[in-house]
């Protein structure tokens, strides 16, 4: 299909109208124009394509929520404008040449790309970008100041009354890359790339008084709102700059390279300081004036994304200590820094003195590795790989929970992992593979001055060692298949319990009566001793010169073993994938594939509910392409995609009785449900041998159920009367007639 129609995995780009920006077309000029001083015509190859047309789109906002998402489209009109095109010029007497792309140019998702190069000596490149994101649900709120930072919460009179917002988050890169030789066996290369992030996306500030954090707020009388939910959109504005500098050489049996990275991140916006009113509505809908110290709470200042910077120096290299054996190597160093000021970026309430994080976070690694083969049937690797994240962020009493103070926490961390594979080949019909792996990770003392909220006990060290094989056999010259398993097993020291600010105890036996940790406890699951299976299956087969099959299954089970019952107790995966090609006459072909994916977890919490999840995700697609004559070419693809999230749910003894008759009533949540079905043609004549036109159509039909954003067509709504809701059902037509007019 044409790319000017697909432009990302849901949906299909089309341009709409604009003005370039003016670095855009100086970029399209220097691409066009300035290949021309520098090679002489006589000499040249020259291929370049132009491609225009225009196309209309269906739908409204509503109806491109899912459409829309990616390609720009979600806001623009019934009309579109398509342009791109493609520039190659080539000098073989100079060892020059020129290429430059550009595609969907007056569209909010346009990319440009130059390459400048004289072979085995120099090359210059530039890409500018744009892409843009749009937010499926439509807000509906009375919120003024929206996407701002000192946004203004309104009491609308009844939900859904307010004006529409459809937020939008932009995104525009520059960067500029050189190559160069510098002698017959070291070259320098060196990029910079520069990204700007504007526009707002969805997000908001919640309480339910009192709390942990405010014993105070609140009065529990019934006459106020003691607990609200709000939307306050993140506002985003910010540049990301990258530096990228590497030099490296290249000789007999030796090779070294040394390199740096730069990040430097800047956001325009410090804080979310909202304005809050005297009056919310509460769970029920009834407006009602806020508990005690509740407005102030909402009210407080949201820190956004500070300021931030990081270097990286490394230096890699391999020698050839034999024509079979090579040594890798590579050393890392690495600085992670955050120093904001906070009264630059309108926050306050820091200890006494205090102006900033100035959080440092330095990473130092190194990797070992060998490759050999030391019999002509049998190869193998290893690698050895260490590092160390030294957390130097100083320790301060930035948490108050009631009468208890704590530090931050500083998460420094040591791993250490290795690998060891081989490769032998028994005949020519049989191979396999043996890999084993370790895996440790020390992350430290505890800062005894900080404190961990909603786990029950932490682990300082953790170990995972693993143990994997495959089996290959070609059945014949055109059968193949691939068979593999795998285990890893994790396990750790002792469990330790968190005493708020205190300190940790170390838990020898956390079941042990008065000292342990108690059968309710709450372990993480990546801290967890887990034993891990897996099983793969590959086949290739041909069985003509026509036909192809490939088929590929994998399934996974994760054990997990705690002291408690509660938690996460085991997760599964599996995946069945089949495609196939066939050519039905010299003229026409038919391809298609059908894959289902699915993944269960069980947990449970004490006193609460018991969660069976399941996530099955089907996808289906059948397409044909072929020549009706011989100027003629036409394609159809028909896909689909279905995914569904259940959610089985039963309660734990301890349960309340409130829980009891809630699950009693509804029966526990819904599923949340998406579908999509998608059609795509094309026709394609071919006017002259520089010349075509095309006729693209796509069409799409999206259906989903998301109870987590409404249920029952009733759509969520915030404390002020905002409402986010989605069109359920949602159909898009495109149609797009272009013209590529090709030089050479």
């Amino acid at each position: 299909m044409n790319d000017t129609i697909s432009k990302s995995a849901h949906a299909h780009a089309y341009a709409r109208g604009a003005q370039l920006r003016p670095c855009l077309l100086a970029l399209a000029i220097a691409a066009a124009y300035a290949p021309a001083v520098v090679l002489a015509e006589s000499d040249d190859v020259l291929d370049a394509s132009l491609t225009a047309g225009i196309g209309a789109l269906g739908g409204d906002r509503a109806e491109r929520a899912q459409f829309g998402q990616y390609n720009g489209l979600r806001t623009t009109g019934k009309a579109l404008v398509i342009l791109g095109g493609d520039y190659y010029r080539r000098n073989d007497e100079a060892g020059t040449s020129v290429q430059a792309q550009g595609s969907n140019l007056l569209g909010q998702t346009r990319e440009f790309d130059l390459l400048w190069k004289k072979q085995g000596d120099w090359k210059f490149g530039t890409a500018f970008s744009q892409g843009v994101r749009y937010e499926p649900y439509t807000v509906n709120s009375g919120l003024q100041g929206a996407g701002g930072t000192n946004p203004q919460v309104t009491l609308l009179g009844s939900a859904g009354s307010g004006g529409d917002d459809v937020l939008r988050l932009r995104r525009t890169a520059l960067g500029l890359s050189l190559w160069n030789a510098l002698s017959p066996s070291m070259n320098l290369q060196a990029t910079v790339k520069t990204e700007r992030k504007q526009g707002s996306r969805l997000s908001g500030v919640g309480m339910n008084c009192p709390s942990a954090a405010a014993i105070s707020c609140g009065s529990g009388t019934g006459a106020t709102t003691d607990a609200a939910v709000l939307y306050l959109p993140e506002p985003l504005d910010s540049v990301h700059n990258q530096v990228e500098a590497r030099l490296s050489y290249a000789g007999e049996g030796l090779s070294l390279s040394t390199g740096y990275y730069g990040s430097f991140y800047n956001n325009a916006n410090g804080s979310l300081n909202p304005v809050i009113p005297a009056t919310l509505n509460n769970p029920a809908g009834t407006p009602l004036p806020l508990g005690s110290g509740l407005q102030g709470l909402l009210g407080q200042p949201l820190a956004l994304a500070p300021d931030n910077l990081a270097h990286q120096f490394d230096l890699t290299g391999q020698y050839a200590v034999a024509p079979t054996t090579q040594l890798r190597m590579k050393l890392g160093y690495g600085q992670a820094l955050q120093h904001q000021d906070y009264a630059s970026a309108g926050l306050s309430g820091a200890p006494a003195g205090v102006s900033s994080l100035s959080g440092k976070v330095v990473t130092s690694s190194a990797l070992l590795g060998l490759s050999t083969r030391p019999l002509p049937k049998l190869s193998v690797h290893a690698d050895l790989r260490y590092e160390d994240k030294d957390d130097k962020t100083p320790l301060l009493p930035y948490n108050i929970e009631g009468t208890t103070t704590s530090t931050n926490r500083q998460l420094s961390s040591t791993r250490v992992r290795a690998k060891l594979q081989g490769r032998y080949q028994f005949s020519s019909v049989y191979s396999g593979s043996l890999v084993a792996s370790s895996e440790s990770i020390d992350r430290g003392v505890f800062t005894p001055s900080s404190s961990v909220a909603g786990l029950s006990a932490l682990r300082q060290k953790t170990r995972e060692s693993g143990l994997a094989a495959d089996l290959r056999r070609s059945l014949s010259e055109n059968v193949s298949a691939t068979v593999g398993l795998a285990r890893s097993e994790r396990s750790g020291s002792n469990w330790l319990r968190d005493n708020s600010g205190l300190g940790v105890t170390e838990v020898a036996d956390p079941n042990s009566p008065g000292s342990g940790l108690g059968a309710t406890a709450i372990y993480m699951p990546t801290l967890a001793d887990r034993q891990r299976d897996t099983l793969k299956l590959r086949t290739d087969w041909q069985p003509s010169d026509e036909l192809s099959l490939q088929l590929s299954a994998d399934t996974g089970h994760d054990r997990y073993n705690t002291p408690s019952s509660q938690g996460l107790r085991n997760s599964n995966n599996s995946q069945l994938a089949l495609d196939a090609a066939y050519a039905l006459s010299e003229r026409w072909n038919l391809n298609g594939y059908v894959a289902r994916a699915r993944q269960t977890l069980l947990q449970s919490r004490p006193a609460s509910y018991i969660l069976s999840y399941t996530n099955t995700a089907d996808s289906l697609g059948l397409g044909v392409s072929g020549k009706p004559v011989s100027k003629v070419e036409v394609g159809t693809l028909l896909s689909h995609v279905s995914d569904r999230s259940r959610y089985a749910q039963t309660l734990d003894a301890g349960a309340s009785s409130d829980s009891v008759l809630l699950l009693a009533a509804t029966g526990g949540l819904p599923d949340i449900v998406y579908r999509q079905t998608q059609l795509k043609l094309f026709s394609r004549y071919e006017i002259d041998k520089l010349s075509a036109a095309r006729v693209d159509l796509v069409h799409q039909r999206v259906h989903l159920a998301d109870w987590t954003w409404g249920y029952n067509a009733v759509p969520f709504s915030y404390s002020d009367g905002t409402t986010v809701w989605q069109k359920p059902d949602q159909a898009v037509t495109a149609i797009s007639v272009s013209y590529t007019h090709r030089w050479q």
